[in-house]
């Protein structure tokens, strides 16, 4: 299997009876441990009026992550487009990429990430028509080099060229992605029914450009591991436990796991957690293993996005760990057996 990229997608979850101190400490300490481990990317969601999530400031706590690492690409997944003037984002950005040069990333999205009462709060005129490819147009254009007689430059910003990426989970933006020839991530993890649709429009509708020559799709996935498959879906009862709560109108800090994890079942069902949650690999190595190959087979992807809303910090750690020591395993730099017992 060819060498594929594995990268991680951080809400900087609030666990319930923590502190958003906390979290972003703990999200810094993850974003230490995958440099180490190799991964390519760490990026930061945003989200608002969530109290379970403390990644809503994302240019800030990109900055906080990039400050505490070395290597690794950091970014956004996303910043959420039609919350802010394209203006704003590309000096937010010019800056991160004047402080971290060749490190930061900008995947732009659709939604307001939020409820629309929050969103009007966040933008209040979002009575328009949807003005998304235009601002993304715009925001491209404050990354080129100023032409002279530019009457707006983004200072910070101007000819650092900061790599855009679209993040979509519908056709919308897949068609756009292919249309100006930029990367595309497809948000899996929990929007799964379009991806296959959505693959396809984008690779038979991209157009090389400047800055990208053929299709790049990174996908997202949520990836639970432990060291035993009960362990690892007594784990993974957390993220069921939140998408309950979201689909119920309660969202609220990440809730520890159940020791039952079939006393979920029921609402689990009820909910559709497990249709927003479909593309999810869960289990020992082995089981992530092969769930990973069979993902990685079915989709051809170019890079994952890996995500997990685990309680314990310690067990989030260990899952990312054996995440990356399965794509080793996967690329064939190790025997998947031979790196756990090292």
């Amino acid at each position: 299997m060819n060498s594929i990229p594995f990268s991680i997608l951080d809400l900087v979850p609030v666990a319930q009876g923590s502190t958003v101190n906390q979290a972003l400490q703990n999200a810094r300490d993850l974003a230490q441990h995958a440099e180490k481990w190799g991964y390519n990317r760490y990026w930061l969601a945003e989200h608002h009026n969530m109290t379970g999530v403390a990644s809503a400031a994302t240019s800030v706590v990109i900055g906080y992550i990039a400050g505490g690492t070395k290597t690794i690409r950091v970014g956004s997944g996303g910043i959420m487009l039609p919350n802010h003037s394209p203006l704003v984002i590309a000096e937010q950005f010019g800056t991160l990429a004047s402080l971290y040069p060749g490190r930061v990333d900008l995947g732009v999205g659709r939604a307001p990430g939020s409820d629309q009462v929050t969103a009007r709060a966040l933008r209040r005129n979002l009575t328009g028509p949807d003005t998304f490819p235009q601002d993304v147009v715009e925001l491209r254009q404050y990354f080129q080099a100023a032409q002279p007689g530019q009457a707006v430059q983004a200072m910070p910003g101007a000819g650092l060229n900061v790599p855009i990426w679209i993040l979509g989970s519908s056709l919308f933006g897949a068609q756009l992605a292919a249309m100006l020839g930029l990367p595309f991530a497809f948000a899996s993890h929990f929007a799964p029914d379009a991806l296959m649709q959505a693959l396809h429009v984008y690779r038979t509708q991209f157009v090389p450009s400047e800055t990208l020559a053929k299709p790049y799709v990174m996908l997202g996935i949520n990836v639970v591991a432990a060291d035993t498959d009960e362990e690892a879906r007594r784990l993974f009862t957390s993220v069921q436990q939140q998408f309950i709560n979201l689909r119920r109108g309660t969202p609220g800090q990440l809730p520890p796991p159940v020791d039952r994890p079939d006393l979920l079942e029921y609402a689990i069902q009820q909910s559709g957690a497990n249709q927003m949650l479909r593309y999810a690999v869960v289990g020992s190595p082995e089981t992530v293993h092969r769930g990973l190959t069979n993902f990685i087979e079915q989709t051809q992807v170019d890079e994952l996005m890996t995500t997990a809303q685990i309680f314990d910090h310690s067990a989030r750690l260990r899952s990312f760990e054996i995440t990356a020591q399965v794509r080793n395993a996967l690329i064939g730099q190790s025997t998947l057996t031979g790196e756990l017992s090292a």
